[in-house]
Order: C-alpha cells, then sequence, then structure tokens
C-alpha cells in the first residue's frame, strides 16, 4: 500500500482505477483498509475540485416536479392559480413564505432548499 495525496489529475485518475481494481477483487484486511483511505482522499479531492453549487429555490422545486412527474397544473393548490404558477417557475414573482411553506409540505423540500436568494427576470 503506497498511499499519498491527491494533488492533481493524474493523481485523481490513478486514484479511481485503484479503486477499480479494488472493487473488482476479493481484498484482504490490508487492501480493504486501502479502499477505505484512497475512497476519502479521492472524496477531499472531489470536494474541492468537482464542487457542485446547491440548486436555487426554482431549480430545486422543478428537480422535485420532475421527480414526482408533476405538471404546474398540479402546483395550482399551492400558488393560488395557475398564472401565479407560470409566473414564480419563470422567475418573474418571488416565492412569498406563505408559499415557501406550502411547497415544503407539497413537495417535501427542506426550507433551506427555499429560503435562499435568486435572480428575478424582470
Amino acid at each position: 500500500m503506497n498511499l499519498k495525496p491527491i494533488r492533481n489529475e493524474i493523481d485523481y485518475e490513478k486514484s479511481l482505477s485503484r479503486v477499480e481494481i479494488l472493487l473488482e477483487k476479493d481484498r484482504t484486511e490490508n487492501e480493504n483498509d486501502e479502499l477505505e483511505i484512497v475512497s476519502i482522499l479521492l472524496e477531499r479531492y472531489e470536494e474541492v475540485h468537482y464542487k457542485i453549487d446547491e440548486p436555487d429555490p426554482i431549480e430545486a422545486i422543478k428537480f422535485r416536479m420532475e421527480q414526482m412527474q408533476l405538471k404546474q397544473k398540479d402546483l395550482i393548490p399551492v400558488f393560488g392559480n395557475k398564472a401565479r404558477v407560470s409566473e414564480v417557475l419563470n422567475r418573474k414573482r418571488e416565492l412569498s413564505v406563505k408559499t415557501i411553506r406550502k411547497l415544503h409540505k407539497f413537495l417535501e423540500l427542506p426550507f433551506e432548499a427555499l429560503f435562499k436568494e435568486y435572480n428575478l427576470i424582470r
């Protein structure tokens, strides 16, 4: 087991290859330890170099709608009318606190995802 920090893409690719090899075989205890350590190193490298930003509230709503196979019309009970659903999803109108509470319950989205700032299109 020759472990070292992952400092660049070459190290990253080598570490990924090593993980693939380890996953495809019956491992010894030392290899299990190596797999765990290399996985931690890969995770740390990815957190810095492949960071994925959390979606803004509108993206989160649309993603959840897709997961639940919902259409805009399905959100009318939350927003009150078809026009308001369209305005919010098209970034013409901000979410109100009341609507955020309803979306949290209806779509089971965390409050943190719905209270983030986002840009409107004016």
